[in-house]
């Protein structure tokens, strides 16, 4: 019975890393149609993975999850774990720390305020690296921004208005940021991604 209490947090972290496999190997990279060129095709037949961390912690911290997929499907995924700033956070009595944008209060609710101009902001800064990234020849369908926690709903966020067709996004334990009046900003082709 002294187990009982740690099953949840197991079956948390199994659920979501089952997910994670299974959400990066439902799409197969797409390649590119011209087969003249080596570092085109690999470039675009490489998948890309974004993991944005959750309120307080860092990007090099979740690393490690990376050494959870070693099959071949993941041998031509590059990884980025990156760190938000360090901000004041309002629901941490302002205190400073790693946050991608302001939250005001925990739990967050339905009808808790919004920092829509710093999660703005945040997925502005998510889709620069996005941009990059398929700027060096990554295929856009071959992205995928997974997020946990405050990372979760700026996946949530960067996902649904980033410009093109995305691979997919995966949120674990995050919440929805935004407010509908921000489904507005969403092109056609941001609606096919699987989120």
């Amino acid at each position: 019975m002294k187990f009982i209490p740690l099953l949840k947090p197991l079956l948390v972290i199994v659920i979501t890393f089952g997910f994670t496999i299974f959400f990066v190997l439902l799409s197969k990279p797409t390649t590119t149609t011209n087969p003249s060129s080596t570092k085109s095709n690999t470039m675009a037949s490489r998948s890309f993975v974004l993991w944005l961390h959750g309120l307080g912690d860092s990007g090099p911290a979740n690393e490690p999850i990376k050494s959870l997929f070693t099959s071949p499907q993941f041998k031509n995924t590059k990884w980025s774990f990156p760190s938000a700033p360090s901000n004041p956070v309002t629901c941490n009595y302002g205190a400073v720390m790693s946050s991608w944008f302001d939250i005001h209060e925990i739990p967050v609710t339905a009808s808790s305020p919004n920092d829509e101009s710093g999660l703005l902001k945040a997925v502005k800064n998510v889709h620069a690296m996005i941009d990059k990234e398929i700027d060096a020849g990554t295929n856009p369908n071959n992205v995928f921004i997974c997020g946990f926690s405050q990372g979760g709903a700026l996946t949530l966020a960067s996902v649904l208005l980033y410009p093109k067709t995305l691979g997919g996004g995966a949120v674990f334990s995050g919440w929805v940021p935004f407010n509908s009046s921000m489904l507005e900003k969403q092109t056609p082709e941001a609606k096919k991604v699987i989120v």
